[in-house]
């Protein structure tokens, strides 16, 4: 069974990075990206974000709070570099 007290350091991070997720597909829709092509990637993506999570939290857990403002700081420059695509 799944301890989800185990992934509570990391729920910000899930959150945006899925938001993330979001907007690049839309991004590739935008760009008339084969949609079958962007979906079985995007499948295999989360599938392998799903592993790493799973696998990976409790080496990373001690690295929690770095793990959160590496990630954040990602999420938010793709965030504002797909804004300034937009435009």
């Amino acid at each position: 069974m799944v301890n989800f007290k185990d992934y509570l350091p990391f729920t910000g991070l899930l959150v945006f990075g899925n938001i993330e997720n979001l907007i690049l597909a839309s991004q590739g829709a935008v760009a008339h990206v084969n949609p079958f092509i962007l979906g079985v990637l995007s499948i295999i993506t989360v599938i392998m974000w799903l592993l790493i999570g799973t696998y990976g939290t409790k080496i990373a857990i001690k690295y929690a709070d770095y793990i959160e403002i590496f990630g954040g700081l990602a999420i938010i420059i793709l965030g504002i570099q797909s804004m300034l695509e937009a435009l």
